[in-house]
Formats: C-alpha cells, structure tokens, sequence
C-alpha cells in the first residue's frame, strides 16, 4: 500500500499498481478499509475512537459473511442482524449503529470518486454494491431507545421533581435553619436547565 496524506482515499492511492498481489482478497479488501479509514479521517475530521469502532463492525460482518465487501449481498446482512438479534441480543440502537458503519462503508466502496468499483471489476470480475436498504434496516422511530429508567423526565416527572426543589425551600425558611438559599439557588438552577 502506498502512503499518502489523509484524503488520499481512493483505490488508485491506497493500492500500489502495476504489482502482483500474492493475495489480492486481503490486500484490496485490507486497502478499502486503509482508505475509508483516510477519507473518515480527512474530510470528515472523525475521531480515531469513531473510526475504529466503524471498522471493527465492517471487519466483523466480513467475517461473519466469510466474503469480501464485492462478494456481499443483501441477505447477508440479514442473517447477521438475524444473529445479533437473536443470538447475541445487542440493543436496537447497537443494531442501528452497525447497520449505519455497514452502510457508510457501503456508500464509500460503491462510491465511483474512490475507483473501488472499477478496481474490483478489473482485479475480480465484480464489484462491491450497497447492502442496506430501507427495508432491510432498523429506522429510527423513537427519541430515546434506551431502558424505560435511564430515558429522559416526562413532564409530569419534572413537575413532582420542581415541586419537591420547592418544598425543600419552604421546608429550610420555614424551620429558621441554613441552606435557605441554597436550596432555592438549585430549585432555580433545576428549573433553568
């Protein structure tokens, strides 16, 4: 592979030419990840963190698929998100996200600007094709998909809660003692945010 500045994302930059590759596969497949991970870093400005995380999900459905990114298909993805809703049971948003790196992923290798298809059609005979489609991907339905306890105040709950911000209040001046206005300085700063 050649190295080159962080939008160098494209095939013709990330894969040497001219040179035989002993396994072509892993090289191209290795130099599609090596590119996206440029064009993430470059133009997008992404963090590493970010980054890392969309790769490990790509590399972990290539695995799962036993194919390269030019041999997958729809049902593919399919069966895995079969898998990880049933057998490993992430959480919907975990299913989303993964759904979401297969899909940037996609767009990135099917994308004419970086000549990945070009280069798998020349070098295999096919080329990478998006895998995720409305109908076969989570949609995002809800504002908070998190455990009915860890999601935000209704407005009945944040109304009990500024009602007991102001009874602590009234309970301080009412028995003379400090902290006062203490209290009333985090009723207002509660009712503020």
């Amino acid at each position: 592979m050649l190295g080159g500045g962080s939008g160098d994302a494209s095939a013709r930059l990330v894969l040497l030419q001219g040179v035989s590759l002993l396994q072509p596969e892993d090289a191209v497949f290795d130099a599609m990840l090596e590119g996206w991970t440029r064009q993430q870093r470059g133009g997008r400005r992404l963090q590493s963190k970010t980054i890392g995380d969309r790769l490990r999900v790509v590399e972990r459905f290539s695995e799962f698929a036993n194919a390269y990114p030019w041999q997958w298909t729809a049902s593919d993805l399919d069966d895995w998100m079969t898998h990880l809703i049933g057998v490993v049971r992430r959480a919907e948003s975990t299913i989303r996200s993964n759904q979401g790196a297969i899909r940037l992923f996609c767009d990135y290798v099917t994308s004419p600007h970086y000549q990945w298809p070009a280069e798998c059609e020349e070098r295999f005979g096919t080329h990478p094709v998006q895998i995720c489609h409305e109908w076969n991907t989570v949609a995002h339905l809800v504002e908070c998909e998190g455990r009915p306890g860890r999601g935000p105040m209704t407005r009945a709950e944040l109304q009990t809660f500024f009602d007991h911000a102001d009874d602590q209040v009234e309970r301080a001046v009412r028995i003379g003692r400090k902290g006062a206005l203490a209290a009333y300085r985090d009723a207002t700063v509660f009712k503020v945010m």
